[in-house]
Protein backbone atom coordinates (compact mmCIF):
# COMPACT_ATOMS: atom_id res chain seq x y z
CA UNK A 1 0.00 0.00 0.00
CA UNK A 2 1.17 3.47 -0.82
CA UNK A 3 1.45 5.92 2.13
CA UNK A 4 0.92 8.80 -0.03
CA UNK A 5 -0.90 9.41 -2.98
CA UNK A 6 -0.65 11.53 -5.97
CA UNK A 7 -3.80 11.85 -8.55
CA UNK A 8 -2.53 13.79 -11.71
CA UNK A 9 1.04 13.46 -13.15
CA UNK A 10 1.49 17.32 -14.20
CA UNK A 11 3.57 19.64 -13.23
CA UNK A 12 1.72 20.63 -9.87
CA UNK A 13 1.40 16.21 -9.05
CA UNK A 14 4.98 15.68 -9.41
CA UNK A 15 6.48 18.50 -7.85
CA UNK A 16 3.94 17.31 -4.67
CA UNK A 17 5.33 13.65 -4.59
CA UNK A 18 8.82 15.28 -5.06
CA UNK A 19 8.16 16.87 -1.80
CA UNK A 20 6.63 13.74 -0.34
CA UNK A 21 9.68 11.85 -1.22
CA UNK A 22 11.69 13.94 -0.11
CA UNK A 23 9.85 13.89 3.32
CA UNK A 24 10.79 10.16 3.48
CA UNK A 25 7.36 9.38 2.39
CA UNK A 26 6.42 6.43 -0.06
CA UNK A 27 4.60 8.07 -3.19
CA UNK A 28 2.39 6.21 -5.63
CA UNK A 29 1.32 9.05 -8.72
CA UNK A 30 -1.58 8.20 -10.82
CA UNK A 31 -1.77 9.76 -14.16
CA UNK A 32 -4.68 8.62 -16.06
CA UNK A 33 -3.28 8.89 -19.67
CA UNK A 34 -0.53 7.35 -20.89
CA UNK A 35 2.04 9.26 -20.43
CA UNK A 36 2.75 12.14 -17.83
CA UNK A 37 2.50 15.70 -18.00
CA UNK A 38 0.84 15.92 -21.50
CA UNK A 39 0.11 19.22 -21.09
CA UNK A 40 3.84 20.20 -20.61
CA UNK A 41 5.03 18.43 -23.11
CA UNK A 42 2.58 20.14 -25.83
CA UNK A 43 3.58 23.85 -24.23
CA UNK A 44 7.18 22.88 -24.51
CA UNK A 45 6.52 22.34 -28.56
CA UNK A 46 6.85 26.28 -29.20
CA UNK A 47 9.08 26.74 -26.39
CA UNK A 48 9.05 25.92 -22.95
CA UNK A 49 8.03 29.51 -21.18
CA UNK A 50 9.12 28.10 -17.61
CA UNK A 51 8.48 31.31 -15.13
CA UNK A 52 9.02 35.20 -15.63
CA UNK A 53 12.10 37.03 -13.92
CA UNK A 54 11.03 40.07 -12.41
CA UNK A 55 10.48 41.42 -9.00
CA UNK A 56 8.69 38.98 -6.91
CA UNK A 57 5.69 41.99 -6.23
CA UNK A 58 5.51 42.56 -10.06
CA UNK A 59 4.93 38.51 -10.22
CA UNK A 60 2.48 38.33 -7.83
CA UNK A 61 0.15 41.18 -9.57
CA UNK A 62 -0.62 38.38 -12.55
CA UNK A 63 -2.36 36.67 -10.49
CA UNK A 64 -5.32 39.22 -9.92
CA UNK A 65 -7.84 38.27 -6.84
CA UNK A 66 -5.61 35.31 -5.85
CA UNK A 67 -2.37 37.15 -5.86
CA UNK A 68 -2.71 37.22 -1.71
CA UNK A 69 -3.84 33.65 -1.50
CA UNK A 70 -0.99 33.11 -3.49
CA UNK A 71 1.63 34.61 -2.07
CA UNK A 72 3.27 32.38 0.63
CA UNK A 73 3.18 29.23 -2.13
CA UNK A 74 4.92 31.34 -4.79
CA UNK A 75 7.13 33.33 -2.41
CA UNK A 76 8.16 29.78 -1.37
CA UNK A 77 8.80 28.72 -5.01
CA UNK A 78 9.07 31.65 -7.01
CA UNK A 79 10.50 32.84 -10.35
CA UNK A 80 14.31 32.15 -9.19
CA UNK A 81 13.50 28.85 -7.47
CA UNK A 82 11.80 27.65 -10.51
CA UNK A 83 15.48 28.07 -12.69
CA UNK A 84 17.40 26.71 -9.76
CA UNK A 85 15.25 23.56 -10.12
CA UNK A 86 15.82 23.47 -13.75
CA UNK A 87 19.19 23.94 -13.54
CA UNK A 88 19.46 21.18 -11.07
CA UNK A 89 18.17 18.64 -13.21
CA UNK A 90 21.28 19.47 -15.74
CA UNK A 91 18.91 22.13 -18.03
CA UNK A 92 20.77 25.77 -18.66
CA UNK A 93 18.09 28.74 -19.13
CA UNK A 94 18.05 31.93 -20.53
CA UNK A 95 15.92 35.14 -20.18
CA UNK A 96 14.43 36.83 -23.24
CA UNK A 97 14.30 40.28 -23.55
CA UNK A 98 10.85 40.71 -21.97
CA UNK A 99 12.15 38.43 -18.77
CA UNK A 100 10.78 35.25 -20.05
CA UNK A 101 12.63 32.31 -19.06
CA UNK A 102 12.82 29.29 -21.15
CA UNK A 103 15.02 25.91 -21.14
CA UNK A 104 18.53 27.37 -23.67
CA UNK A 105 17.05 23.72 -25.09
CA UNK A 106 13.55 25.76 -26.11
CA UNK A 107 11.86 22.15 -25.40
CA UNK A 108 10.11 20.61 -22.40
CA UNK A 109 11.09 16.75 -23.25
CA UNK A 110 14.99 16.96 -21.71
CA UNK A 111 13.89 18.55 -18.41
CA UNK A 112 11.08 16.38 -17.91
CA UNK A 113 13.02 13.18 -18.62
CA UNK A 114 15.44 14.43 -15.90
CA UNK A 115 12.62 14.73 -13.57
CA UNK A 116 11.31 11.57 -14.59
CA UNK A 117 14.82 10.02 -13.42
CA UNK A 118 15.14 11.93 -10.11
CA UNK A 119 11.53 10.98 -8.92
CA UNK A 120 12.18 7.40 -10.02
CA UNK A 121 15.65 7.41 -7.76
CA UNK A 122 13.81 8.83 -4.82
CA UNK A 123 11.05 5.74 -5.15
CA UNK A 124 8.15 7.57 -6.76
CA UNK A 125 6.33 5.17 -8.71
CA UNK A 126 4.40 6.43 -11.57
CA UNK A 127 1.33 4.31 -13.02
CA UNK A 128 -0.13 5.48 -15.91
CA UNK A 129 -3.52 4.69 -17.47
CA UNK A 130 -5.30 4.82 -14.21
CA UNK A 131 -8.31 6.83 -14.05
CA UNK A 132 -9.58 7.86 -10.48
CA UNK A 133 -13.03 7.16 -10.36
CA UNK A 134 -13.94 8.62 -6.51
CA UNK A 135 -14.08 7.42 -3.72
CA UNK A 136 -15.39 4.05 -2.08
CA UNK A 137 -15.60 4.97 1.31
CA UNK A 138 -12.31 5.59 2.62
CA UNK A 139 -10.56 4.03 -0.48
CA UNK A 140 -9.37 5.71 -3.61
CA UNK A 141 -10.82 3.58 -6.62
CA UNK A 142 -9.22 3.86 -9.67
CA UNK A 143 -10.08 1.92 -13.40
CA UNK A 144 -6.59 0.33 -14.71
CA UNK A 145 -5.94 -1.65 -17.88
CA UNK A 146 -6.10 -4.48 -15.00
CA UNK A 147 -9.72 -3.69 -13.87
CA UNK A 148 -10.69 -1.79 -10.96
CA UNK A 149 -7.96 -0.96 -8.20
CA UNK A 150 -8.68 0.77 -4.72
CA UNK A 151 -6.13 2.30 -2.36
CA UNK A 152 -6.25 3.40 0.67
CA UNK A 153 -3.60 5.39 1.31
CA UNK A 154 -2.56 8.08 4.29
CA UNK A 155 -2.66 11.07 2.51
CA UNK A 156 -4.03 12.12 -1.06
CA UNK A 157 -3.15 15.41 -3.23
CA UNK A 158 -5.42 15.70 -5.87
CA UNK A 159 -3.29 17.74 -8.97
CA UNK A 160 -6.05 17.35 -11.13
CA UNK A 161 -5.92 20.02 -14.07
CA UNK A 162 -8.44 22.46 -14.96
CA UNK A 163 -11.01 21.62 -17.48
CA UNK A 164 -9.14 22.95 -20.80
CA UNK A 165 -7.46 20.47 -23.56
CA UNK A 166 -9.53 17.35 -22.67
CA UNK A 167 -7.61 15.13 -24.34
CA UNK A 168 -4.60 16.18 -22.80
CA UNK A 169 -5.64 15.11 -19.61
CA UNK A 170 -7.46 18.10 -18.02
CA UNK A 171 -11.34 17.48 -18.38
CA UNK A 172 -12.89 18.10 -15.19
CA UNK A 173 -14.68 15.83 -14.58
CA UNK A 174 -13.21 15.16 -11.20
CA UNK A 175 -15.09 18.14 -10.13
CA UNK A 176 -18.78 15.75 -9.83
CA UNK A 177 -16.37 13.70 -7.03
CA UNK A 178 -15.61 16.52 -5.29
CA UNK A 179 -18.91 18.01 -5.04
CA UNK A 180 -20.71 14.75 -4.10
CA UNK A 181 -18.33 14.97 -0.84
CA UNK A 182 -19.45 18.94 -0.12
CA UNK A 183 -16.25 21.19 -1.49
CA UNK A 184 -17.37 24.13 -2.61
CA UNK A 185 -16.13 24.71 -5.97
CA UNK A 186 -16.37 28.13 -8.73
CA UNK A 187 -17.66 26.99 -11.81
CA UNK A 188 -15.02 26.70 -14.82
CA UNK A 189 -14.57 29.80 -17.22
CA UNK A 190 -11.83 29.85 -20.19
CA UNK A 191 -8.77 31.35 -19.55
CA UNK A 192 -6.18 32.49 -22.17
CA UNK A 193 -8.71 32.49 -24.49
CA UNK A 194 -8.37 32.87 -28.11
CA UNK A 195 -11.12 34.84 -29.86
CA UNK A 196 -14.29 33.69 -32.06
CA UNK A 197 -15.01 36.55 -35.23
CA UNK A 198 -17.01 35.92 -38.15
CA UNK A 199 -15.09 37.28 -40.44
CA UNK A 200 -16.23 38.65 -43.96
CA UNK A 201 -14.47 37.35 -47.63
CA UNK A 202 -12.75 40.53 -47.45
CA UNK A 203 -11.00 39.47 -44.55
CA UNK A 204 -9.60 35.87 -45.90
CA UNK A 205 -6.37 37.06 -47.44
CA UNK A 206 -5.38 37.88 -44.21
CA UNK A 207 -5.80 34.77 -42.37
CA UNK A 208 -2.18 34.07 -40.68
CA UNK A 209 -1.10 37.80 -40.80
CA UNK A 210 0.13 39.03 -37.56
CA UNK A 211 -1.40 43.06 -35.98
CA UNK A 212 1.61 44.51 -34.47
CA UNK A 213 2.17 47.49 -32.39
CA UNK A 214 -1.41 47.54 -31.02
CA UNK A 215 -2.89 48.03 -27.84
CA UNK A 216 -6.05 45.75 -26.97
CA UNK A 217 -8.34 47.11 -24.29
CA UNK A 218 -11.20 45.46 -23.04
CA UNK A 219 -12.51 47.41 -19.72
CA UNK A 220 -9.67 48.44 -17.44
CA UNK A 221 -7.60 45.63 -18.81
CA UNK A 222 -5.09 46.95 -21.54
CA UNK A 223 -2.26 44.73 -23.55
CA UNK A 224 0.64 45.90 -26.06
CA UNK A 225 1.16 42.13 -27.41
CA UNK A 226 0.72 41.06 -30.74
CA UNK A 227 -1.98 38.52 -32.19
CA UNK A 228 -2.77 36.93 -35.73
CA UNK A 229 -5.50 37.11 -37.11
CA UNK A 230 -6.78 33.52 -38.16
CA UNK A 231 -10.10 31.72 -40.03
CA UNK A 232 -11.56 31.47 -37.15
CA UNK A 233 -10.90 34.96 -35.56
CA UNK A 234 -8.06 36.04 -33.40
CA UNK A 235 -5.62 34.21 -31.15
CA UNK A 236 -2.37 35.18 -29.33
CA UNK A 237 -0.68 36.28 -26.35
CA UNK A 238 -1.58 40.00 -26.70
CA UNK A 239 -5.12 39.06 -26.02
CA UNK A 240 -4.84 36.33 -23.38
CA UNK A 241 -4.69 38.60 -20.61
CA UNK A 242 -8.03 40.16 -21.51
CA UNK A 243 -9.59 37.03 -20.92
CA UNK A 244 -11.44 38.12 -17.62
CA UNK A 245 -12.80 41.36 -18.75
CA UNK A 246 -14.14 39.84 -22.17
CA UNK A 247 -15.58 37.01 -19.63
CA UNK A 248 -17.77 39.83 -18.17
CA UNK A 249 -18.93 41.19 -21.88
CA UNK A 250 -16.64 44.39 -21.43
CA UNK A 251 -15.77 45.93 -24.91
CA UNK A 252 -13.21 44.95 -27.09
CA UNK A 253 -11.31 47.43 -29.35
CA UNK A 254 -7.83 47.88 -30.32
CA UNK A 255 -5.82 51.17 -30.97
CA UNK A 256 -4.04 50.59 -33.96
CA UNK A 257 -1.33 53.61 -33.65
CA UNK A 258 -0.68 53.53 -30.22
CA UNK A 259 2.82 55.27 -30.45
CA UNK A 260 0.49 58.22 -31.98
CA UNK A 261 -1.04 60.14 -29.96
CA UNK A 262 -4.62 61.95 -30.78
CA UNK A 263 -3.75 65.39 -31.33
CA UNK A 264 -0.26 64.15 -34.24
CA UNK A 265 -2.71 62.24 -36.03
CA UNK A 266 -5.28 65.08 -36.41
CA UNK A 267 -2.30 66.39 -37.67
CA UNK A 268 -1.17 64.17 -40.48
CA UNK A 269 -4.95 63.59 -41.10
CA UNK A 270 -5.23 67.40 -41.75
CA UNK A 271 -2.24 67.15 -44.00
CA UNK A 272 -4.41 64.52 -46.16
CA UNK A 273 -4.91 65.63 -49.60
CA UNK A 274 -8.43 65.40 -51.01
CA UNK A 275 -7.55 63.30 -53.46
CA UNK A 276 -5.84 60.70 -51.22
CA UNK A 277 -8.24 57.53 -50.04
CA UNK A 278 -8.55 57.01 -46.52
CA UNK A 279 -6.75 53.38 -47.35
CA UNK A 280 -3.69 55.27 -49.17
CA UNK A 281 -3.11 57.77 -46.29
CA UNK A 282 -2.87 55.13 -43.72
CA UNK A 283 -0.50 52.94 -45.85
CA UNK A 284 1.80 55.98 -46.22
CA UNK A 285 1.37 58.35 -43.85
CA UNK A 286 0.52 56.05 -41.08
CA UNK A 287 2.67 52.76 -42.78
CA UNK A 288 -0.22 50.38 -41.44
CA UNK A 289 0.23 46.78 -42.82
CA UNK A 290 -2.22 45.81 -45.24
CA UNK A 291 -3.74 43.83 -42.32
CA UNK A 292 -4.16 46.49 -40.32
CA UNK A 293 -6.23 48.54 -43.21
CA UNK A 294 -8.49 45.63 -43.35
CA UNK A 295 -9.08 44.70 -40.04
CA UNK A 296 -10.20 48.67 -39.59
CA UNK A 297 -12.67 48.44 -42.85
CA UNK A 298 -13.87 45.39 -41.67
CA UNK A 299 -15.31 46.89 -38.32
CA UNK A 300 -16.64 50.23 -39.65
CA UNK A 301 -18.47 48.21 -42.31
CA UNK A 302 -20.11 46.31 -39.42
CA UNK A 303 -20.98 49.46 -37.49
CA UNK A 304 -21.71 51.68 -39.71
CA UNK A 305 -18.74 54.26 -38.18
CA UNK A 306 -18.43 57.56 -39.66
CA UNK A 307 -15.65 57.83 -41.63
CA UNK A 308 -15.94 61.27 -40.04
CA UNK A 309 -14.34 60.13 -36.93
CA UNK A 310 -11.32 58.09 -38.19
CA UNK A 311 -8.90 59.70 -35.24
CA UNK A 312 -11.42 57.95 -33.25
CA UNK A 313 -12.08 54.77 -34.46
CA UNK A 314 -8.20 54.42 -35.52
CA UNK A 315 -6.88 54.91 -32.20
CA UNK A 316 -10.29 52.87 -30.28
CA UNK A 317 -11.24 50.40 -33.16
CA UNK A 318 -13.91 48.46 -32.03
CA UNK A 319 -14.01 44.53 -32.37
CA UNK A 320 -17.26 43.90 -33.77
CA UNK A 321 -18.61 40.15 -32.88
CA UNK A 322 -15.25 39.00 -31.18
CA UNK A 323 -16.39 36.45 -28.12
CA UNK A 324 -14.02 33.57 -26.66
CA UNK A 325 -13.91 30.36 -28.12
CA UNK A 326 -14.75 27.45 -26.54
CA UNK A 327 -13.42 26.49 -23.17
CA UNK A 328 -11.75 23.63 -24.03
CA UNK A 329 -9.52 24.90 -26.61
CA UNK A 330 -8.35 27.54 -23.86
CA UNK A 331 -5.17 27.63 -22.40
CA UNK A 332 -6.36 27.19 -19.24
CA UNK A 333 -9.16 28.22 -16.97
CA UNK A 334 -10.56 30.02 -14.08
CA UNK A 335 -12.94 28.17 -11.49
CA UNK A 336 -12.72 25.00 -9.36
CA UNK A 337 -11.71 24.42 -5.73
CA UNK A 338 -12.30 28.00 -4.25
CA UNK A 339 -9.58 29.39 -1.82
CA UNK A 340 -12.54 29.15 1.31
CA UNK A 341 -12.97 25.25 0.59
CA UNK A 342 -9.24 24.65 1.83
CA UNK A 343 -6.69 25.13 4.96
CA UNK A 344 -3.70 27.24 4.67
CA UNK A 345 -2.47 24.04 3.76
CA UNK A 346 -4.66 23.68 0.75
CA UNK A 347 -6.08 20.28 2.52
CA UNK A 348 -9.88 19.95 1.72
CA UNK A 349 -11.80 20.55 5.11
CA UNK A 350 -14.55 18.33 4.16
CA UNK A 351 -12.02 16.15 3.69
CA UNK A 352 -9.23 15.74 6.18
CA UNK A 353 -6.11 14.12 4.36
CA UNK A 354 -6.92 15.09 0.82
CA UNK A 355 -5.24 18.09 -0.51
CA UNK A 356 -5.16 20.04 -3.76
CA UNK A 357 -2.50 21.83 -5.96
CA UNK A 358 -1.91 23.38 -9.16
CA UNK A 359 -4.80 24.25 -11.57
CA UNK A 360 -7.93 22.90 -9.93
CA UNK A 361 -7.14 25.51 -7.54
CA UNK A 362 -9.79 28.29 -8.39
CA UNK A 363 -6.76 31.28 -9.56
CA UNK A 364 -5.45 32.24 -12.98
CA UNK A 365 -3.08 33.74 -14.22
CA UNK A 366 -1.92 35.79 -17.88
CA UNK A 367 0.73 33.28 -19.84
CA UNK A 368 3.97 34.16 -19.32
CA UNK A 369 5.33 31.34 -17.27
CA UNK A 370 2.49 32.75 -14.48
CA UNK A 371 0.63 29.22 -15.28
CA UNK A 372 3.97 27.26 -14.95
CA UNK A 373 5.08 28.75 -11.71
CA UNK A 374 2.18 28.52 -9.52
CA UNK A 375 1.20 25.12 -10.74
CA UNK A 376 4.41 24.04 -9.31
CA UNK A 377 4.58 26.19 -6.44
CA UNK A 378 1.11 24.96 -5.19
CA UNK A 379 2.72 21.48 -5.88
CA UNK A 380 5.35 21.90 -3.83
CA UNK A 381 2.81 23.95 -1.16
CA UNK A 382 0.21 20.81 -1.28
CA UNK A 383 3.56 18.29 -0.97
CA UNK A 384 5.02 19.69 2.04
CA UNK A 385 1.53 20.60 3.83
CA UNK A 386 0.44 16.72 3.45
CA UNK A 387 3.39 15.27 4.72
CA UNK A 388 3.60 17.36 7.39
CA UNK A 389 -0.45 16.42 8.10
CA UNK A 390 1.12 12.53 7.92
CA UNK A 391 3.99 13.22 10.32
CA UNK A 392 1.59 14.63 12.71
CA UNK A 393 -1.17 12.18 12.25
CA UNK A 394 1.40 9.32 12.92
Amino acid sequence: MAQAVVIGAGPAGLKAAEELAAAGHDVLVAEAKPSVARKFLMAGKSGLNLTKDEPFETLLQAYGEASDWLRPMVAGFDAAAVQDWARELGQQVFTGSTGRVFPTAMKASPLLRAWLRRLDSAGVQIKTRWRWLGWDGDALLFGTVDGQKSITPDVTVLALGGASWARLGSDGQWAQSLQKKGVELAPFAPANSALSVDWSPHMQPHFGAALKSVRWLAGELDSRGEATISATGLEGGGLYSLTPALRDGADFCVDLVPDLDAASLRQRLAAKSSKTTLSQWMKKSLKLPPQKIALFHEMIKRRALPKSHEVTIIKRLPIVGARLRPMDEAISTAGGVRQSAVDDGLMLTALPGVFCAGEMLDWEAPTGGYLLTACMATGKWAGRSSAEWVNRSA
